[in-house]
């Protein structure tokens, strides 16, 4: 077999019907060579060297039918400058290059993988082969798929609903999924998960990382794995632990599937950096191709990394390469693989050069102005641990950003009590002082109360401390100040008034996700009770502590949370494209009026007032059709009546009751001798009404 020149574009390797282009970047290699093996990735068959090399890509055209190539799979071996100088005192890559021509090395490239990947320390040790325990990459793929009529939803960022959820989790234990399929892409597409979220009434499914990853040598040699999946090898693949048999048709048959209930997908990606760890982890892929080019090294000691991430290394995107490979990567899941939009975990990092981080970052600039990624969903994670690197309201327009501001102020003020009624106003307006710039919208701001790192929000009104110990770093990881409350008791209970206490509580935070402006997103699970028993960073346990118990479901909870966000597709002023102002409208009423207990508007010296937890506010209808609402909030440990304005009003929604159904008392005084009526929210005169202790309601002006 041989190699004729090929070209340089596009990267990867590419089928034309007469043959496969190969082609590879690394700017400081000294020489490339193609390493065929069989279909299975076991014996090495054929070593071919790409003599090409066209600004720093090395490429190289193997001719044959698609049933000859079909039979081979392939890894690179890459040379260059040496790592070192050889002096005892330096370490390995000094010079910013780690060249090892014992490696094989995937193809970042690469959108399969065959054989299995095995922990050895071949991987980390210099001049020695690690062959035999490596991932190759199939020659040839089928990727032909009968996509019909799919079509994404492309519902608006204002009208969108968000349940982030993990690929396994969700049916590794559910009763309805045939067991063959239960914890797969196939699974997770199942009658039985659509009816879920048709239930829920969702928009958009937010899964947790699956680009092909590696657990870490650590988690592995201690039998656990990385199970959320931050640890990317391979950026054009899907992940092998959640198929049968073909990664690529059975994500393409998900997307189909949800594509069909009218559910968008939207993907966790994680590009800041990649499996391979720090000075003294793995050569796989990118260390080995051009360590220079594709990694953040320390200035000054390129044999280290800059560790902007806490993984041990951090993609450099400001590199024109690498960015390259990101865009096309990105691409590639969105128009072969029909996906609706991204998360992007740590996104500083993206954005980070020399200087650190920049809103107008090479990255950002070519999202924006890229005819296919500009139109789908861009969600960051504004932060990274590098300096400078909590970036929350500074990414450009386009872009959404989660808001942990929301969920601090949140609990703080559901679960602990200790911020002010003006900072909860401020996060149920959109959290305007942050992401009120550059045109953007309340849709910027990404809300939530719990997220897959953290509690749930179960266990954020269960426990007052983590518990971690399964994790096996001796309850030392995870988050300490997670502003919670046990209700009273540590963890499970049966004691009926710490269920009711914590009940209640939830009810009165997931109303307040739905009610606030912004983008809402729910973890899979909190509308079901799900815990992770105290866990607060359950990354590595693949186990009941992440599956969903479908037996334990919740049912109440689950109604009562499809009920919220019903309400909020039926209220337009819930969704506003425009900020709250204060404003009178061309109806005669502002678009926002915050209300004190006696039903009047409030003032500045009540804004002011702190341990102060009850007030209110009404949202006016965007138009004559629609109707005004208004939102009762007590966050107080006792129950208080407040005053209602002038107008017919129809209660909505009680989250004091686990039906969300009013309960209606003539009087305080029966209320208080009526034992069944103790969770009740009370009318007690047409113009006033009881708030139960943290509690909220919702009611419609007729």
């Amino acid at each position: 077999m041989r190699l004729t020149q090929g070209q340089a574009y596009p990267l990867g390797a590419q089928f034309d019907g007469a043959g496969v282009n190969f082609a590879l970047f690394s700017e400081h290699a000294s020489s490339v060579s193609l390493c065929l093996y069989d279909a299975q990735g076991r014996e090495e068959l054929h070593r071919l060297v790409l003599s090409a090399c066209t600004d720093g890509v090395w490429h190289g055209y193997l001719s044959g039918t698609a049933q000859e190539l079909s039979g081979f799979s392939y890894g690179y071996r890459v040379d260059g400058p040496p790592a070192a100088s050889g002096g005892a005192s330096l370490p390995f890559g000094e010079r910013g290059h780690r060249f090892d021509s014992t490696k094989l090395l995937i193809d970042p490239y690469s959108r399969g993988f065959v054989g299995e990947f095995v922990w050895h320390d071949s991987h980390s040790r210099p001049d020695a082969d690690n062959s035999a325990y490596t991932f190759k990459t199939p020659v040839l793929l089928d990727t032909a798929f009968d996509w019909g009529d799919d079509r994404s939803p492309r519902l608006p960022m204002a009208d969108t609903v968000l349940y982030e959820v993990h690929v396994k989790g969700f049916t590794a234990a559910h009763p309805q999924v045939p067991e063959a399929l239960r914890g797969t892409f196939e699974g997770f597409a199942h009658p039985a998960a659509l009816a879920h979220f048709r239930r829920l009434g969702i928009t958009a499914v937010s899964l947790l990382p699956v680009h092909q990853m590696l657990s870490e040598q650590s988690l592995v040699e201690r039998g656990a794995s990385n199970y959320w999946g931050y640890n990317t090898i391979g950026f054009f693949a899907p992940d092998k632990r959640f198929a049968r048999r073909d990664p690529i048709r059975e994500f393409k048959t998900m997307v189909k599937a949800l594509h069909s209930a009218n559910l968008e997908v939207i993907l966790d990606v994680v590009y800041n950096h990649t499996a391979e760890g720090d000075h003294r982890g793995c050569t796989l892929s990118f260390k080995g191709i051009d360590n220079e080019s594709y990694y953040h090294l320390r200035f000054g000691q390129p044999a280290f990394y800059e560790n902007y991430t806490g993984t041990g290394n951090a993609l450099n995107l400001s590199h024109p390469r690498v960015l390259q490979m990101v865009m096309d990567s990105l691409r590639y899941w969105v128009q072969e693989m029909h996906v609706d939009g991204f998360r992007f975990d740590l996104a500083t990092t993206l954005a980070r050069d020399a200087s650190g981080f920049s809103a107008r970052a090479s990255f950002l600039d070519a999202v924006r102005q890229d005819p296919v990624l500009s139109q789908v969903k861009l969600i960051a994670e504004p932060w990274d641990i590098g300096f400078g690197g909590y970036q929350v309201g500074h990414f450009p327009a386009g872009w959404s950003e989660w808001n942990d501001r929301f969920r601090d102020s949140l609990r703080s003020f559901w679960v602990q009590r200790n911020v002010s009624r003006g900072e909860l106003a401020s996060r149920l307006a959109g959290s305007s002082e942050l992401f009120r710039r550059n045109g953007r919208a309340p849709s910027a701001g990404v809300n939530f109360i719990a997220a897959h790192d953290g509690f749930t929000l179960h266990d954020l009104v269960s426990y007052n401390h983590k518990h971690n110990e399964a994790n096996g770093e001796d309850n030392r990881d995870g988050h300490s100040d997670n502003r919670s409350w046990n209700c009273g008791v540590e963890g499970p209970t049966k004691d009926p008034e710490v269920i009711a206490r914590r009940d209640r509580i939830k009810r009165a935070l997931l109303t307040s996700l739905f009610v606030a402006q912004g983008t809402p997103m729910l973890l899979g699970g909190d509308e079901a009770g799900r815990t992770q028993q105290g866990n607060n960073n359950a990354y590595c346990q693949d186990n009941a502590i992440n599956w969903f118990d479908w037996s334990q479901i919740d049912e109440a909870l689950v109604s009562f949370t499809a009920r919220l966000i019903a309400l909020r597709k039926r209220f337009a002023q819930l969704r506003r494209r425009d900020w709250l102002t204060g404003s009178v409208g061309p109806r005669g009423i502002k678009d926002v009026l915050w209300l004190n207990r006696q039903g009047e508007e409030m003032t500045t010296r009540q804004w002011q007032e702190h341990g102060r937890y009850a007030f209110g506010l009404i949202l006016s209808a965007p138009d004559a059709q629609g109707a005004d609402l208004m939102i009762l909030i007590n966050g107080e440990h006792e129950d208080w009546s407040m005053s209602l304005p002038k107008g017919h009003w129809d209660c909505l929604l009680d989250s004091a009751q686990a039906t969300g159904q009013q309960t209606v008392v003539d009087s305080l005084e029966k209320l208080r001798a009526d034992d069944a009526a103790q969770t009740a929210v009370t009318v007690l005169t047409k113009a006033q009404v009881l708030l139960r202790s943290r509690s909220v309601m919702l009611y419609e002006r007729v």
